[in-house]
């Protein structure tokens, strides 16, 4: 455990010209009794392993023999169930495509904060911190640009030239996750015996989301989040992230570290299809916990469905109401603003 840090140790925090002004603008948190809390509480969440979660290669969705086929289906739905989490590798998302991004999003990232704030790019995404925490528990240090696909797609959308490769290529790695999303959210309906025109019909790269995330070095606390402890409320959900790791999952009641694989994409499953498959498949808590000595970088795409889509089990009896996904994040608006937290499906429980 380090010790708490004094407000003259806050004094010494510079953060450089890109990095949002974390420790200036929320110094209030950040306080000798506000880490001593967060570290009396955070003690029985410490990770006490560090896992690979389950690796699956998807070649033998398309090129195998029809046991070959099964095989991984049932690899991809036993993950689902038993972790939430999986990588997959063979995925069909070009190795180059993904670096180009990356390059491109350290470049984006590392322009002057007060150019990120204020300006258009990017449909003016750019989002940092938490504006409504009161404390540790509930503060991400982190930054990110949380794009709307629909929004991507539109001229202008980047705004600034020197930017346009940036969205010519986050069109390009939406368009192949997109793909992928569909692939991987047909295979889990067809192990429920289900239809999976339900995804063609609701999830449309017009409903989805692309993000964006740094997560600069802290030199605060070790138990400061990157990402607070949350489950994502989509369909599924596909991150590509770099080597330095930081994310952790809760398995078995207890948090595991996840050791990076760069070659690899990550699956998880999102709180839509855990309502879905009617508790199947698992929405799984998951953070990032940030790193002293250098930023991580990392891609999501958000598999969504448009805001009027009727969610419902797909077999009976169901364990959760109908709702539509405007309803959803209506509620988690309303929670995280009252409580701080999200709530989540349970609010949803028949």
């Amino acid at each position: 455990m380090h010790p708490p840090t004094t407000s003259l140790d806050m004094a010494a925090f510079q953060d450089s010209s890109y990095d949002p002004p974390f420790s200036q603008h929320y110094s209030f948190l950040f306080s000798a009794s506000a880490e001593a809390e967060h570290s009396f509480s955070s003690h029985e969440s410490r990770v006490i392993a560090e896992c690979e979660l389950p690796l699956i290669d998807l070649k033998d969705l398309q090129c195998g023999n029809e046991e070959e086929r099964m095989d991984c289906v049932a690899e991809i739905a036993n993950a689902s169930s038993e972790w939430g989490f999986f990588q997959v590798v063979n995925h069909g998302i070009s190795t180059e495509l993904l670096k180009e991004i990356r390059r491109e999003q350290k470049r984006l990232f590392h322009r002057p904060f007060e150019n990120k704030v204020g300006s258009k790019v990017l449909n003016e995404s750019y989002r940092w911190g938490n504006p409504t925490a009161t404390s540790l528990d509930q503060f991400s240090w982190s930054e990110a640009f949380h794009v709307p696909l629909s929004k991507l797609a539109e001229d202008g959308g980047c705004y600034e030239d020197e930017f346009r490769s940036l969205r010519e290529l986050m069109q390009k790695v939406a368009g192949s996750m997109s793909e992928l999303a569909r692939i991987l959210a047909g295979v889990l309906a067809e192990n429920l015996g289900c239809h999976e025109d339900f995804f063609a019909k609701n999830c449309s790269e017009n409903t989805c989301f692309l993000r964006l995330n740094r997560y600069p070095s802290c030199p605060f606390s070790p138990e400061t989040f990157g990402l607070i402890p949350h489950t994502d409320s989509d369909f599924l959900t596909i991150l590509h992230q770099d080597h330095v790791g930081g994310l952790q999952l809760m398995k078995d009641s207890k948090w595991v570290s996840i050791k990076p694989n760069p070659e690899a994409l990550i699956v998880n499953i999102g709180d839509l299809f855990q309502a879905w498959s009617n508790d199947v498949y698992k929405s799984v808590e998951h953070k990032v916990m940030t790193n002293s000595k250098v930023e991580r970088y990392s891609i999501a795409y958000f598999f969504c469905p448009s805001y009027d889509s009727i969610i419902s089990s797909c077999k009976e009896p169901s364990r959760y109401k109908k709702f539509t996904f405007k309803e959803f994040r209506r509620q988690v608006q309303e929670d995280v603003k009252t409580t701080g937290y999200k709530v989540g499906l349970s609010r949803f429980l028949l």
